[in-house]
């Protein structure tokens, strides 16, 4: 399981998020996504802790607190959506275009 941690300063690190998830248990991942053309963090991160009791104590203590003058929006990570293939603008079923 993975928890989704959502409106997040956009200076926080990943130390920053490991340090207030470490009070409910053992960090094992951190990962703060960066905006592919300016590098710059997007505002919300995903947490990875040992056992889902652990996740799920940090999720009910966190959801709604605020942190560095913002109110985190702290759940359970839902899967990623498949938005298709995007390489098959233009193309018919044969792979070429028409």
């Amino acid at each position: 399981m993975s928890i989704y941690v959502g409106n997040l300063s956009y200076q926080v690190t990943s130390e920053d998020l490991t340090q207030v998830f470490a009070e409910y248990g053992t960090v094992t991942r951190v990962q703060l996504p960066t905006d592919r053309e300016t590098g710059r963090l997007r505002g919300f991160g995903f947490v990875e802790m040992e056992s889902d009791t652990q996740e799920q104590a940090a999720i009910d203590a966190l959801d709604g607190a605020e942190w560095m003058g913002r109110a985190m929006k702290v759940n359970k990570a839902r899967p990623r959506e498949d938005r298709g293939n995007r390489g098959s603008w233009g193309k018919s079923s044969s792979g070429y275009s028409q």
